[in-house]
């Protein structure tokens, strides 16, 4: 029974996997090209940065960023990547419960002989294996765009896997965060509304933490957690911020099991 829910759960999420995949390719091939057709003039673009106040490079975090380089151009690529990343690991962690009570199934299932955290357990199993899709996508895109775009220039490819390397993570935060906040509430009736809600939410308090050198807005945000910018400048993670979404993951996950144990399913009348 738990294989056929985890069967069920993956195969209605392949497509949507799938689909996100070829979108964030599409956003690295897109960047990678560009790289290649400015790189020749890319000391311009530059100066012309270099023209913006800076607290607006600040805030999107474009401040110290050397787009001459491959991997500097790729940092401010990275960040729209995340941003489709975030939005898809919501929207499954936003439907891994509701979808089925807005549609008046769950009580169907839960009238199956196995236990509530193990249908839940293949939920998330599934959901990890379509954002394990979608991340494999990326590292593939990445590397082979990368490298076929960067022309005379070289690049660390240690840096480039520290920096693919936090996709799972980054990842398990909206996927844990999305579960959690879904049960707390009492029907989530647009998981799209909700997953762009929480992404673009996150994106706006690391730009206001970058704006304000706020370490409050730093430590809630993934997206300052994960800052491209700040892995490739130091090729390192900033260490106490990837501890606080391990620990957001372990919580929200945690507390998903609990409300989703305790929770009264809606049944069709």
């Amino acid at each position: 029974m738990v294989a056929n829910v985890f069967l069920h759960e993956f195969r209605m999420k392949l497509k949507s996997a799938l689909g996100w995949s070829v979108a964030v390719a599409a956003v690295v091939f897109a960047f990678s090209a560009m790289f290649s057709t400015i790189s020749s003039q890319i000391g311009s673009v530059n100066d012309f940065l270099n023209n913006f106040p800076k607290e607006l490079l600040i805030a999107f975090g474009l401040n110290g960023v050397d787009l001459s380089t491959i991997l500097g151009f790729y940092s401010f690529m990275f960040l729209f990547a995340q941003l489709l990343l975030a939005i898809q690991a919501a929207s499954y962690g936003f439907g891994l419960v509701s979808v089925e009570e807005a549609e008046w199934t769950a009580d169907f299932l839960l009238t199956k002989p196995v236990k509530r955290d193990r249908i839940l357990s293949s939920k998330l199993l599934a959901a990890f294996a379509g954002l394990t899709i979608t991340n494999a996508a990326t590292w593939v895109a990445s590397l082979t765009f990368l490298n076929l775009f960067k022309g005379s220039q070289s690049f660390d490819t240690g840096t480039l896997f520290l920096l693919l390397a936090s996709i799972v993570v980054f990842q398990l935060f909206f996927l844990g965060v999305g579960l959690g906040v879904s049960l707390l509430v009492k029907r989530v009736r647009s998981v799209i509304t909700y997953a762009l809600a929480l992404s673009f939410g996150m994106y706006v308090l690391a730009a206001f933490g970058n704006l304000l050198g706020s370490s409050i807005l730093e430590k809630i945000s993934p997206f300052k957690h994960f800052d491209p910018v700040y892995i490739i400048g130091h090729n390192s993670y900033d260490a106490p911020l990837v501890v606080v979404s391990v620990l957001v993951i372990v919580v929200s996950i945690a507390a998903g099991y609990m409300l989703y144990t305790r929770r009264d399913i809606p049944a069709v009348a």
